[in-house]
Order: structure tokens, then C-alpha cells, then sequence
């Protein structure tokens, strides 16, 4: 049990409320004891009284009293970190970009990014590995199907989170997605625009597209270019959704009479065609590119993701090269 403290808030904590703050630096702290030691007065801010809800300002001092529970921050790694070593070495190798505020890193399909029933194993609790010496997890700020590879980024502080989520929200950002159809769309290029409703199925969620003033349906836009037909039963496909929808670039493909190839909630079946020989029945498509700008203010972060190992095999059986859709896309 260590004597009294006094800890300097700092600007990355500027403006969180006083109990979070104990989340952060003392996890093991529950809030019925930190109430306690609020109404005691134990616990003070630049020398006064304060509540749970109360907001931090930087440079303020809090007064910690003696307490039998660790800070987070004195540097040593908790037994949950210790367990998931393995995670921690996963997301590393997962990596594209880091600096001290942000991670992007390349998801591999099949892997959530959140949990949920019968979800073991996801990024979202496989950041629990990466908390910072103050107990900080990283946070997700934006996210991918589960059997939709690439480019997904994590804030590393709370501020960051806010700054980004900001970008998204006023559609600073552009996310660029490479996808394999099955035929054509009718126009080299263009926009889908659409009202989608999530409906629960026996297969968990599924989105259809249902007309205005449905309740309880989202607008969807979404835009789309060929950068190469494949004869005339495949197109390579560059897609960029202007809004987030759950499902919203797969139900558009669908939308078009182009389902993507190994979709299995939206590629419905054909007897008339075949799955091409040597291309595996997963889901083709990637979050090949993202530009954001950087939570500090600074330069764009623009990352882009090696395809998955089951496209770079049908890219390689097709005879598609890789450099032609990063070529279109700046052009």
C-alpha cells in the first residue's frame, strides 16, 4: 500500500471525467470504493472536492490516498498482458503503420473485429495485449466484415480516437476496396444508391435493400470502377463506400447483378455457372487503401494492404496485376 500521491492529468487526458480516469489508472479500483473515497474527500482535484462525472483539465493534480489496488502505469506487465503475449505478437505482425498515436494494421479474413456469441477470439480483445504502461487500450475507430481482409486502423490514445472518428463522421477519409464479381456492371463507373434494412436471419444478419421511409433503413452510397473485365464472367471492381453500412459494398455488388465471388450471404446460386477452376470459395474482397488525416494535424496517413493469400491466387490465376488497380486509382 503506497502513501499518498499527487498525479498531473495530461493533455491527453484533458476533459475525461474524473472515474474514468481511475478506470485508466487504477483498473482495479470498482466504483462503489472510489465513491467512498469521493464522499471522504480522500480523493481531491487542485485541492477540492469533486464528484465521479467530474471533467479533467490538463495540468490539474488529483490526490490519490493510500489503496491497496496497483496503478496501471508503474510499468510492469499486468498477468493479463503476460497471458497474450501471443496477441500482441499477432497484431505485430498484422502492422502496416505506427506512431505513438495510431496502428493500422492488414486484418486477415475470417478473423472479427468484435466479439459476439460464438466469437472467441477478435481484434477488438486481442488489443487488450497492447495497453499502454496507464492501462490504455487502443480503440477501434472503424470496421471490417469478418471475412473482409485489409486496411483497418486503431487509435492508440483517446484523443486520437476523437480526432478520427471525426474524420469519419464528416468524411474526411477515403477508403478504397478491391473486389472480384462475378460478370459486369452496365457502366464503366458510377454511383449505387440505396436504402438498406438489417433483418435477422437463421445466418445472422442479413441487409436488404427496401424503398424510402422504411423504418428502421439506412441510406447507402456507394461508388465503383472496372479496372479490368476477365472475358465476360468476372470484373475486378475498385469500390468506395461514401457511407459505412453494415453489408453496404456487398449488397450494392448484389445490387448490380455482380455478387462478389465467395460471398456467403450474398452470392446466390446459378446453375447456369461455375465457380472458376483453382479460385477458392472465400469472400473477395479487400480494403486494398486508406487516407486519413492524421489525428495530430500533420500529413495524410495513406496505407495501403497486401491482398489476402486466396486473391493474390486468383489475381495470379487470372493474369490481373496488382500495380494496374493502384495505377487507376491515382490516376
Amino acid at each position: 500500500m503506497a502513501g499518498v500521491e499527487n498525479i498531473e492529468v495530461d493533455g491527453e487526458e484533458d476533459g475525461m471525467r474524473l472515474d474514468r480516469w481511475f478506470k485508466s489508472h487504477y483498473p482495479g479500483l470498482g466504483f462503489g470504493p472510489l465513491q467512498k473515497l469521493l464522499r471522504s474527500g480522500q480523493v481531491r482535484v487542485d485541492g477540492g472536492r469533486v464528484k465521479s462525472d467530474t471533467r479533467l483539465q490538463k495540468g490539474q493534480s488529483v490526490r490519490i490516498p493510500p489503496m491497496q489496488t496497483d496503478r496501471a502505469s508503474d510499468g510492469n506487465m499486468t498477468a493479463h498482458s503476460i497471458r497474450n503475449t501471443g496477441d500482441a505478437e499477432a497484431i505485430r505482425k498484422m502492422t502496416l503503420f505506427e506512431d505513438e498515436r495510431v496502428l493500422v494494421i492488414n486484418k486477415p479474413p475470417g478473423l472479427s473485429v468484435q466479439g459476439g456469441s460464438n466469437v472467441p477470439r477478435h481484434i477488438d480483445g486481442m488489443l487488450e495485449a497492447l495497453r499502454n504502461k496507464k492501462g490504455e487500450k487502443p480503440r477501434l475507430v472503424h470496421r471490417l466484415d469478418r471475412d473482409t481482409s485489409g486496411v483497418l486502423m486503431v487509435a492508440k490514445t483517446r484523443s486520437a480516437a476523437q480526432k478520427l472518428a471525426e474524420s469519419f463522421r464528416h468524411r474526411e477519409t477515403k477508403k478504397t476496396y478491391w473486389a472480384l464479381v462475378k460478370a459486369a456492371p452496365p457502366k464503366t463507373e458510377g454511383t449505387i444508391k440505396s436504402w438498406l434494412l438489417k433483418k435477422q436471419t437463421p445466418d445472422g444478419d442479413r441487409m436488404e435493400v427496401v424503398r424510402h421511409g422504411i423504418k428502421g433503413a439506412d441510406h447507402a452510397v456507394s461508388n465503383y470502377r472496372i479496372i479490368e473485365r476477365i472475358g465476360q464472367r468476372l470484373t475486378w471492381l475498385e469500390l468506395e463506400p461514401y457511407t459505412g453500412r453494415t453489408h453496404q459494398l456487398r449488397v450494392h455488388a448484389l445490387q448490380m447483378e455482380c455478387p462478389i465471388l465467395g460471398d456467403p450471404k450474398y452470392f446466390e446460386d446459378d446453375p447456369n455457372w461455375d465457380f472458376p477452376g483453382g479460385i477458392q470459395n472465400k469472400l473477395h474482397l479487400h480494403a486494398r487503401r486508406l487516407r486519413i488525416p492524421h489525428p495530430s494535424g500533420g500529413a495524410m496517413i495513406d496505407v495501403s494492404a497486401p491482398m489476402p493469400q486466396h486473391m493474390v491466387q486468383s489475381w495470379n490465376l487470372l493474369g490481373l496485376e496488382e500495380a494496374r488497380g493502384d495505377e487507376m486509382e491515382d490516376s
